[in-house]
């Protein structure tokens, strides 16, 4: 299956996804950054899925899934996964989450344990407080006239400089991505990172759990990942000298990782 394929929500969202892979081979399901795509895990595709059955998806609120008007939630969020897997017959999948995936894959793992085999959280964190700064961002995307300084202000965090400079391909496949970034579902999924608080409860996470973080990440801080991997007990934390998208930008090394711990 190399199309999108479509799976309705409980409460009548759609909800946009591909599968790649065999499927006789173990599921492992990606879930994207904000502002993304499932395209932001192309380079991963090729490599993952001789290993598993690789199921990626468009979060609610981004590319091909449906917008929904107004706030979301965490447990949303964490529930069209569950809905998603339900309706594939899928039992139990690995699942590699970054950043606002981590978030939504640390939910599943402390609601829906019996769902999640192994774990893997990339540049992501429990809590990116305080409301106050995601309400002026909320503000501020649903009132610009269109998407390109947002999308300016994310590449600036999620690149290091040189990428940037030297306008890479990679990067103007991201821009892309932002450019064509629904406003309503970005200013939904800040509401989501706002008013998620994990800090207490990932200490209930008793699945195998990889931590991912880069060196340089200025969006979830190294500090975000070392506090995850302190509280989620037996986890193992992994630092890649990448600013937030290690995977792209150190694509080698991650992958090196994921198959070494998911295999």
């Amino acid at each position: 299956m190399n199309d999108l394929n479509f799976v309705t929500a409980g409460d009548g969202a759609r909800i946009a996804y591909r599968i790649d892979g065999d499927a006789g081979m173990p599921v492992l399901v990606l879930s994207n950054s904000i502002g993304t795509t499932l395209r932001m895990w192309d380079l991963q595709i090729n490599d993952l899925s001789k290993h598993f059955r690789v199921l990626r998806y468009d979060t609610r609120g981004h590319g091909e899934s449906s917008v929904p008007v107004g706030a979301y939630s965490l447990d949303r969020l964490g529930r069209d996964v569950i809905e998603l897997l339900d309706a594939l017959g899928i039992e139990r999948a690995h699942f590699l989450g970054l950043s606002l995936g981590g978030f939504i894959g640390q939910w599943l793992a402390v609601h829906a344990p019996e769902r999640i085999d192994r774990l893997i959280l990339s540049n992501t964190s429990s809590y990116l407080g305080p409301a106050r700064q995601f309400d002026e961002r909320i503000a501020a995307v649903l009132q610009a006239p269109d998407m390109s300084e947002t999308a300016e202000m994310f590449l600036a965090n999620w690149f290091p400089a040189h990428m940037l400079a030297t306008n890479e391909g990679i990067v103007e496949e991201f821009r892309a991505m932002l450019l064509a970034t629904d406003r309503q579902g970005l200013a939904g999924l800040y509401a989501a990172v706002r008013d998620a608080d994990l800090r207490r409860t990932i200490a209930l996470i008793s699945r195998p759990t990889l931590v991912i973080a880069g060196q340089h990440d200025t969006v979830t801080a190294l500090s975000h990942s070392e506090l995850i991997a302190a509280t989620v007990l037996g986890s193992k934390l992994l630092v890649l000298p990448a600013v937030h998208l290690s995977n792209v930008e150190y694509p080698a090394e991650f992958m090196q990782a994921v198959l070494g711990f998911l295999r």
